[in-house]
């Protein structure tokens, strides 16, 4: 007989957390080693563009097949076999030695990132303390920013100073050994069910008091995560080619830089209405990244890494706010199907221009494509822009027919 479902505990939710951060740290780990990977590999900017898509297929395969699996298996065993899919990946990366090496990596980075998105982040909400209000949604957002941040700095540090490139992957793997110890301590917080199999056929769907914030909340995944995607597989040539620097730490300083401020962002949101800081995020974000081109073009490694993290800054705030205006609309049993619909979506912003890059990156300049990726986050600001506009003149309407004689 399945066991009921507990409430969460401090315990599962700092299980969560650390589980949810070391999945994405490990995914980050290979960032700032990708214009070495080339080098030793022979593969070109076009190379680096598909080991990014064969790691968001892996993470849109893992939200499309598996999201709603931990409802009929429970939390703890979909987490575990989290833990040992984001393993194995280091284990090919602590190994790389052949070209198909790095995108069937990166592939299982992305299943795992991808599972992690939904059960993980499910898992972090059915744990959160209900105080202060904020934490949930910035815990949520949070961790696999500070994992992705953590990751590139420390094995860009690492590598700096002579460290073996395979060290920092057993030392993930270790970590991840630990989340999985701990696990067993840590509450039940669905109760099992039948339909495992059937939980397998792709099925994505957003609960209907949800629907009406979806343009806007679209907007903002896909403008912020193709940033995401862009320094991905691009931070450390955007070091060699246009900051003038080999060094592997400012190569993870460049990708930490755009991830470590979220953090700062969600605090921001939580002094917000959702809805102001999902508007003020996004257009901060469109014009940072514009200031990322400007700095770039005029090959200032100050000004490029201040516009970075100013950009990080205003990703945490408008993917936080986002999140504060969907999540109180979603019951327990729904969450990690929304939440796998939130970062379906995300994941497949920033897997679509790194196919187009993929096509085109041989006869197009760095700095061309990361203009283009910064057109991409306006085009998005201005959508969210129009949904807030349109929102408020529909609430202006309702105010009017309410004050309407009947």
């Amino acid at each position: 007989m399945a066991a009921p479902a507990r409430p969460g505990t401090l315990t599962g939710f700092v299980t969560a957390v650390l589980s949810l951060a070391v999945v994405y740290t490990a995914a980050a780990a290979p960032v700032p080693l990708f214009a070495i990977y080339a080098e030793a590999l022979g593969l070109g900017h076009s190379s680096l563009s598909w080991a990014a898509v064969a790691y968001f297929a892996g993470a849109i395969a893992a939200l499309l097949m598996f999201a709603r699996l931990s409802d009929h298996l429970g939390r703890r065993t979909v987490i575990l076999a989290n833990l040992v899919l984001a393993a194995a990946g280091c284990l090919v990366f602590a190994t790389l030695s052949q070209p198909f090496m790095l995108p069937a990596g990166r592939f299982l980075q992305g299943l795992a990132c991808g599972l992690a998105s939904s059960v993980l982040a499910a898992y972090v909400v059915d744990n959160a303390p209900k105080h202060p209000a904020w934490l949930v949604a910035a815990a949520a957002g949070a961790a696999p920013m500070l994992g992705l941040a953590a990751g590139s700095l420390v094995s860009g540090a690492l590598r700096q100073h002579g460290a073996a490139g395979g060290g920092i992957f057993y030392a993930l793997m270790a970590v991840m050994a630990c989340c999985a110890l701990v696990l067993p301590l840590c509450p039940a917080t669905v109760t099992a069910k039948p339909g495992a199999l059937r939980a397998l056929a792709p099925r994505i769907g957003v609960p209907k008091p949800e629907r009406p914030l979806m343009p806007a909340a679209c907007a903002v995944f896909v403008g912020t995560w193709s940033i995401g995607g862009f320094y991905l597989p691009f931070s450390a040539s955007m070091a060699q080619e246009l900051l003038h620097t080999s060094s592997t730490l400012v190569a993870g300083a460049v990708f930490a830089g755009m991830m470590t401020p979220y953090l700062a962002g969600g605090s921001i949101a939580g002094r917000m209405e959702p809805a102001r800081a999902q508007l003020f995020g996004m257009t901060a974000f469109a014009l940072c990244m514009v200031c990322v081109v400007l700095a770039l073009g005029a090959g200032s490694t100050v000004l490029f890494l201040a516009a970075t993290m100013l950009a990080g800054t205003a990703w945490g705030t408008a993917f936080t706010g986002t999140l504060r205006r969907i999540l109180p609309l979603v019951t327990g049993g729904e969450r990690a199907g929304t939440l796998s619909a939130v970062f379906l979506i995300s994941y497949s912003g920033a897997a679509l221009p790194n196919m187009l890059v993929g096509r085109i990156a041989q006869g197009a300049g760095l700095l061309d494509v990361a203009a283009g990726y910064a057109g991409l986050a306006a085009f998005c600001a201005l959508c969210v822009t129009a949904c807030a506009l349109a929102g408020s003149r529909r609430a202006a309407q309702a105010e009017r027919h309410a004050g309407e004689p009947a």
